[in-house]
């Protein structure tokens, strides 16, 4: 999940949403892609109310996302990020691994 600055317009949060996508196809794959929109914090968030929310469900090797958490952690229109690793029965059950994810097309 990526929190963007909610003073951002909607033009430059699709912009970096669509640099990050990148930079995740690069070292992984992305599965699915939730935008949430704007939404309201139930708390402050660095002196801010609100932030454009995205959602991202990748499939990558152990580490590979190690460059996209750092660049993540450096940018400036991000208010907050969290990467974590499903467990395998987790990600079997969505379908992202094991006999229900989809099959490469050759």
């Amino acid at each position: 999940m990526v929190i963007h600055h909610g003073d951002l317009d909607d033009v430059a949060v699709q912009e970096q949403i669509k640099e990050l996508r990148t930079r995740i196809e690069t070292s992984g794959e992305l599965k699915k892609f939730d935008y949430w929109g704007r939404r309201r914090f139930a708390y402050e968030i660095d002196h801010k109310t609100d932030g454009y929310y995205s959602v991202y469900e990748i499939l990558a090797e152990g580490g590979a996302l190690d460059e996209t958490e750092r660049s993540l952690r450096l940018a400036d229109s991000v208010i907050r990020h969290k990467l974590f690793r499903l467990p395998d029965d987790e990600a079997e059950r969505r379908g992202l691994i094991g006999d229900g994810a989809p099959a490469d097309a050759e």
